[in-house]
């Protein structure tokens, strides 16, 4: 397969696969509490997935649009479009924020070491990836997304041999505050649809045809899905014993012996990493307008410190659900303007 594919699909999971769904916390939100049932969510997301990576693709490569600026002026005009383009930009920043503190946290809990090296760390590794623009992001995710995928099919599929399909939740509950399976599946989507509208939108100088982006989008969604069943089954297998932790990942990698846990925080980092860089590219593609783009980069990561300082899950908690719902009716519309 051509290695163009490829290089949009690792950009699309490494987009997707952040702190959220790698420690499987919103996996079990909006799956694991139907049971059985959300399997076929988490195959309906991906099928969504599949279908909004193809069609955002390609209609990026037929209309030539290179940044979500021009996509949004484009499906909404300028007055609309300014005051959506005013929320990304601030949504990107807070969502870079978050995974940066999301580090932070991860070097305090797991690995005994200061909140602050967690967040400089990821922060020195987020600017040097960002001098390098697109073809940073996507060196990077090129190296780091075929390990995750790994990693977390190993650690799933370790638990699933022992166990078997026993799952400790088998019947779930009908009805939560997202609706059903059906409609927590397609929320999940809206959710994340955001950042990955923003990160599509800015990948035509590496789409070479329509049939690449296709393909890219195609490989992306369905590997986002096969990932996603590697996480929830196992959570479904052990739900008494996760389903209130905070990364409940950590307990099914831990499964093994305490060295794997340990291997596994490695894993949420590095998906957190891709994810915060993601926003990073997205926010600073956008500002710097190519004219001090280093200075942009430094300006940013420099001023992302106090905010990740104040805590990833009280971040999470005030901040996703509001720019979940903006997402989804931006990834609506757009849909259906690019029709």
């Amino acid at each position: 397969m051509n290695k163009d594919v490829f290089k949009l699909a690792y950009i699309y999971i490494g987009t997707i696969i952040g702190a959220g769904f790698a420690s499987g916390r919103e996996i079990i939100d909006f799956f694991g509490v139907y049971g059985a049932k959300g399997i076929i969510g988490m195959i309906i997301s991906s099928f969504l997935f599949m279908f909004i990576g193809a069609f955002f693709l390609s209609k990026i490569y037929e209309k030539k649009i290179n940044g979500y600026e021009n996509l949004i002026n484009n499906i909404f005009g300028e007055k609309l479009g300014f005051f959506i383009d005013t929320v990304i930009i601030l949504s990107l920043f807070i969502g870079y924020c978050i995974m940066v503190s999301g580090s932070g946290a991860l070097f305090n809990q797991e690995f005994n070491l200061s909140k602050n090296m967690g967040i400089y760390l990821m922060v020195t590794l987020s600017f040097i990836t960002f001098l390098f623009s697109l073809e940073g992001l996507s060196f990077i995710n090129s190296i780091l997304v075929p390990f995750l995928v790994l990693g977390i099919i190993y650690f799933g599929g370790n638990v699933i041999l022992k166990e078997g399909f026993i799952f400790s939740n088998l019947e779930g509950i009908e009805y939560t505050n997202k609706g059903n399976f059906i409609t927590s599946s397609i929320l999940y989507v809206g959710f994340n649809s955001l950042l990955l509208i923003v990160i599509l939108s800015s990948l035509l100088p590496i789409i070479t045809n329509k049939k690449v982006a296709i393909k890219g989008g195609l490989m992306g969604g369905g590997v986002l899905g096969v990932l996603g069943c590697f996480i929830l089954i196992p959570l479904l297998i052990l739900y008494t014993q996760v389903y209130a932790l905070d990364i409940p990942m950590l307990n099914i990698s831990g499964y093994g012996g305490r060295i794997y846990s340990k291997i596994f925080s490695v894993i949420l980092w590095l998906a957190m990493f891709t994810t915060a860089i993601a926003n990073g590219f997205g926010f600073i593609e956008r500002v710097s307008k190519k004219r001090n783009h280093m200075f942009t980069s430094f300006l940013f990561c420099l001023s992302s410190i106090p905010l990740a300082k104040l805590g990833f899950s009280n971040l999470v908690a005030t901040i996703y659900p509001i720019f979940g719902y903006f997402g989804g009716f931006i990834l609506l519309v757009s849909i259906i303007r690019l029709i």
